[in-house]
């Protein structure tokens, strides 16, 4: 099989300096490993993505000069490349894992299944299995006459190893650390760890770069992909750009977008700090992706999150803007 990467932004609002960072980076490690490149919309979730946020991200990544070989606005073998317009995909995946007994139907709330899988800080979980996975044949119709159940993987105590390209030997125990996952929503949208697995597999993708914060998702999707009979991918996963206060960056919060970004900055000066915040340069000056490429390898990026400080901002991005020559 052809080595591939890809990226799969949500088009839940502008892309930020963290969404760029982690294409960048697999966009390094595609064209340096001689890796094709996919883009894909995970636009899954109708209540959060907007088509014109799809066609935003697209433009952005063009300003920058990142392109794909595959995918949405380039086309393939292998679309639809928008998640909403593969649900049969998904549908038939999870007809497998239903007839395999992988999965069992769960009415616990929201607010119940946040609880279960979010301790508090210090706090060491067993997340273990649902008590809807115990429920009698009885109990689950008479509960289903009430409300439609979301559907969960019913995962075992068992590891899940793999290696990491940046981060190293990883493990995992899928009942523990993991605990049993939605995979359908009570609505009929197919959850996120499905989905994903789905759409890396018949894409033919073999490199998944992304944030640190789903290293965990590895091990879920490494065990789907094994139930399903599909091949692994080999993974990498990149620091967090974190503001000042220690939170993630977030579309929500309009940290550093791009529609800011463009307006004071060249595509060269933002790769240029991209670059410094991985690891790749020392300074954050202007530079090309071809440039950042022709030196890229994974034993030179950074793997610790990087908090930007208001500090770190102003070296970052200084006062005074080289695009006009004169104060923002």
């Amino acid at each position: 099989m052809p080595e591939k990467g890809r990226f799969a932004p949500s088009p839940s609002g502008r892309m930020h300096l963290g969404n760029a960072f982690s294409f960048l980076l697999a966009w390094l490690d595609a064209r340096a490993s001689g890796a094709g490149l996919v883009l894909r919309m995970e636009d899954l979730d109708p209540d959060r993505t907007r088509p014109a946020w799809s066609e935003l991200l697209v433009e952005d990544l063009r300003w920058l000069g990142l392109d794909w070989d595959e995918g949405y606005a380039v086309g393939g073998p292998h679309g639809p490349y928008c998640q909403r317009e593969r649900t049969a995909l998904y549908e038939a995946a999870f007809r497998r894992l239903q007839a395999q007994g992988d999965v069992y139907p769960c009415w616990c709330s929201r607010h119940q299944r946040l609880a279960a899988s979010a301790p508090h800080p210090g706090e060491t979980r067993d997340l273990g299995r649902c008590p809807c996975r115990d429920l009698s044949r009885a109990e689950r119709e008479r509960l289903a006459l009430v409300r439609a159940p979301a559907w969960k993987a019913a995962v075992p105590h068992e590891t899940v190893s793999f290696s990491d390209l940046l981060q190293g030997p990883q493990s995992f125990d899928l009942s523990r650390d993991c605990g049993d996952f939605v995979v359908r929503r009570a609505d009929g949208v197919f959850g996120y760890q499905l989905a994903v697995t789905v759409d890396d597999a018949l894409m033919g993708v073999t490199r998944v770069v992304r944030g640190r914060d789903l290293l965990d998702s590895a091990a879920r999707q490494l065990w789907l992909m094994e139930r399903l009979g599909w091949a692994a991918p080999v993974y990498a996963h990149v620091p967090l750009l974190l503001a000042g206060d220690g939170r993630r960056l977030a579309k929500r919060d309009r940290d550093l977008d791009f529609g800011a970004l463009r307006a004071r900055k060249r595509p060269q000066e933002v790769l240029g700090v991209l670059a410094a915040l991985a690891g790749l340069r020392e300074e954050p000056g202007p530079v090309t992706a071809a440039e950042l490429a022709a030196g890229f390898s994974w034993g030179r990026v950074a793997r610790e999150d990087r908090t930007l400080s208001p500090e770190a901002l102003e070296r970052l991005f200084p006062e005074k803007d080289e695009k006009s020559g004169g104060p923002c």
